[in-house]
This record gives structure tokens, C-alpha cells and sequence, in this order.
């Protein structure tokens, strides 16, 4: 009886396994069947505030607990009122510099530059705000759903630069 336990338990190891392996080779064949270049001329970008506009580039920053990677280009001089994320925000500055600062209220002299190639994590609920210097675009990453939460939505100033008391 002992015997015919222990083989039974040994077969269910076998089989779980099996099946644990079988649906990562799944999960590899999908991922290699879905492979796709996103090219940047592709991008279809969005106005979200005046100034800067907002492309996704992978996934649905909408959904719980899924990936998603945006771009957010902003032109010259563009300042981000400050906003918090209820996910952890990962960004990385492809072009132009990015100025950022931690706080409930825009200080330009909280601000600390972020160069091509610089990358921060801006913990979940952590006030922040930004200033962009030069044509400017960075990548966000993270894990959904991805929230902007102003702390002074007054600040923000609509895509068509209409006071927001007007809309």
C-alpha cells in the first residue's frame, strides 16, 4: 500500500512537471509568435495636456496588473504640474532633458535634470512634478493601470490651452 502511494505520488510530480514545463514552452511559442517591432513613425499619438502628447506603445495601461511601456513627448518649456501614480512609475528620457522634482506643488528649485539614457522609479503615491527643456520624449514603464492623479487639477492645462475653468 505504502509502495502504490509513493508511486502515485511520484507519477503526479511527473505530470505536474510536465505540464509546468509544457505551458512554458506555451507561453515562449506565443511570446515568439506575437513578436512585433513597434516603429517609431508608427506611433500614434494623443494630446493629454498642452504641450505634450502620448503614445502607447505596448500593452493596455488600463489594466490591472499588466505591463505596458508609453512614450510622452512634451516641446520645450512644457511644465507637469505635480500628480501621483497609484502604481510605481518607471521612466526612462529618450530625448532632450527631463527636470524632476518630488513635492505637492511645482519647485523649480526641487528640480534635478535627467540626461538621454537616465532612468528613475518614482515610487507609487510619491507627489512629483516635471519641466522639460528641448524637444523632449520619454518612455514609461510599468505595471497597470497606470493613473495620473493631480494634486491641483487646475493647474493643468487642457491640449487646446483653454482655461480648464472653461471646458
Amino acid at each position: 500500500m505504502i509502495k502504490n502511494r509513493f508511486v502515485g505520488v511520484c507519477w503526479a510530480v511527473i505530470a505536474s512537471t510536465a505540464l509546468a514545463v509544457g505551458l512554458r514552452d506555451q507561453d515562449q511559442k506565443q511570446s515568439a509568435d506575437t513578436h512585433n517591432i513597434v516603429h517609431a513613425r508608427d506611433l500614434k499619438w494623443t494630446p493629454i495636456m498642452k504641450g505634450c502628447d502620448l503614445a502607447i506603445v505596448s500593452g493596455n495601461p488600463d489594466a490591472e496588473g499588466k505591463p505596458f511601456v508609453l512614450h510622452i513627448r512634451c516641446t520645450d518649456g512644457t511644465i507637469i504640474p505635480a500628480h501621483w501614480h497609484p502604481t510605481d512609475e518607471h521612466l526612462t528620457v529618450l530625448t532632450g532633458t527631463f527636470l524632476v522634482g518630488m513635492g505637492d506643488k511645482f519647485d523649480k528649485t526641487k528640480l534635478q535634470p535627467m540626461n538621454v539614457g537616465d532612468f528613475i522609479i518614482t515610487p507609487h503615491d510619491m507627489r512629483h512634478f516635471a519641466m522639460v527643456k528641448g524637444e523632449n520624449i520619454v518612455l514609461i514603464h510599468g505595471l497597470g493601470p497606470f493613473r495620473v492623479n493631480w494634486v491641483n487639477p487646475a493647474e493643468v492645462v487642457p491640449p487646446d490651452g483653454s482655461p480648464r475653468e472653461k471646458r
